[in-house]
């Protein structure tokens, strides 16, 4: 068994949608290669930062991600398999690229709870412009609503319902 630390420099980009790992960004690599009966058992993890934009506001965001992946590299004979020893080295690249890429969020945001922008006037919306929205009623449920209104107006109106200490 052998432990490897080292970074590797990214030849192109990495990923392509609103967010990908940038060409020239670094990529920490934490490696453990064990010999098993089977092949070369890979264990580790990737530590960089992916960067691109917020997917409800537009603002450019970069945040740290860590991948932990494992591969068994087979030695080459007659079943066929995904990854291979191949003149007694392993290729790391497909693997670390793989899996950082599916890390990647679908649904990038800058922050959990990012109002997104005013869909008016298209600008940022942030916590003390966000306005009340009157989101016009399902026609469906407006009879709901006219309950719930008629409940509302009769406690107002009903002075039995309050205890007066």
């Amino acid at each position: 068994m052998r432990e490897h630390h080292f970074s590797v420099t990214l030849p192109e980009q990495w990923g392509e949608g609103i967010v990908s790992f940038e060409l020239g960004s670094d990529v920490d690599l934490d490696v453990r290669v064990e010999s098993v009966h089977e092949g070369i058992l890979v264990t580790g993890t990737a530590d960089a930062e992916y960067t691109g934009v917020c997917g409800r506001c537009l603002v450019d965001i970069t945040e740290p991600v860590e991948v932990e992946f494992q591969e068994l590299f087979a030695y080459p004979g007659e079943e066929e398999t995904d990854f291979e020893v191949q003149d007694d080295h392993v290729d790391l690249e497909t693997l670390v690229r793989e899996a950082a890429v599916l890390s990647l969020p679908f649904q990038p945001v800058c922050r959990p709870d990012c109002p997104g922008l005013d869909p008016k006037t298209g600008e940022r919306l942030t916590e003390g412009t966000r306005a009340e929205e009157d989101v016009p009623i399902d026609p469906r449920w407006s009879a709901l609503r006219q309950i719930a209104d008629q409940g509302s107006a009769a406690e107002s109106r009903d002075p039995e319902n309050k205890e007066e200490s």
